[in-house]
């Protein structure tokens, strides 16, 4: 049944995220009246954020084998499990707006980019492993790796306001962890070291940079508020608040700045200079 106009307009007072995007997809249509079914079809005809998020990648990942709608119906099982996931959901894509300067509207990721819905792809097959539909949760590993080009184990633990920037060729290892408010790059392996089972991927911390290309390998952790440069292969823990760069990584200089996944900044003027002993590690 259809909720009373004021109820609507209640909930979205208490959900700006879900009411910014709504008010996204009816400018959108406006402005081209061609994507008025697309924009009704993925936003305004859901009452929630949840709802449509889940739509859209399910929309994505339709497959003879698994149909949108048996999508669907395991995503609003995993999301009425954990209603956090919603929260994490909201989270991510507000870190989207804010650190990538491509992004101008929050329903720019939600219809659009790889990168969010593969992140929420993995929330849903991270919950629903959690329930104990393990194979299920495999699938949609396996079906997001194809349609998005990015591979995230669903055992691994992944915090909320994750930005991944172009969304290309990523690995997160089952034993991975990532806290609160890291920027990942196109290229970037969170992986292991051989064929040794058991915890073997890395823990990075929250306020983390990590540029096109590094590969992070082994269970070591990467400090809160760290920079990992371009390029560099990182095999050692790095302190917080540092920044590593290198073939294997060294410790250059400090960070730069309080939290380096929200500046998004990977120049380091820095180098060489108030780093002591910490250079020589």
């Amino acid at each position: 049944m259809t909720q009373p106009i004021s109820a609507v307009s209640k909930i979205h007072e208490l959900d700006p995220v879900w009411s910014r995007i709504r008010q996204e997809a009816e400018d959108l249509s406006k402005a081209d009246q061609s994507l008025g079914g697309f924009a009704f079809a993925n936003v305004l005809n859901h009452e929630t954020f949840e709802g449509a998020v889940s739509y859209r990648i399910a929309q994505r990942l339709d497959h003879h084998d698994m149909p949108a709608d048996l999508l669907m119906r395991a995503f609003s099982e995993a999301v009425k499990e954990d209603p956090a996931i919603g929260d994490a959901m909201r989270a991510d894509i507000v870190a989207i707006e804010d650190r990538d300067p491509a992004c101008h509207r929050f329903i720019e990721p939600l219809l659009y980019f790889k990168g969010f819905q593969a992140v929420q792809t993995y929330r849903m097959a991270h919950q629903l492993m959690k329930m104990g539909r393990k194979d299920f949760a495999f699938y949609l590993q396996s079906r997001a790796s194809l349609v998005f080009s990015l591979d995230i184990h669903p055992g691994a633990k992944v915090g909320r306001g994750l930005m991944i920037d172009h969304a290309h060729a990523i690995v997160i290892g089952e034993t991975a962890v990532i806290g609160d408010n890291v920027s990942l790059l196109h290229s970037v392996t969170l992986g292991g070291t051989g064929k040794i089972d058991g915890d073997r991927h890395p823990k990075v911390g929250c306020g983390v940079l990590i540029g096109a290309g590094a590969s992070v390998l082994g269970n070591i952790t990467i400090g809160d508020c760290s920079r990992v440069a371009a390029g560099s292969v990182v095999l050692h823990d790095v302190p917080p608040n540092r920044t590593v760069a290198g073939v294997p990584a060294k410790i250059i200089g400090y960070a730069g700045c309080s939290e380096p996944s929200i500046s998004m900044n990977h120049l380091f003027p820095e180098i060489g200079t108030e780093v002591g002993d910490d250079a020589a590690d």
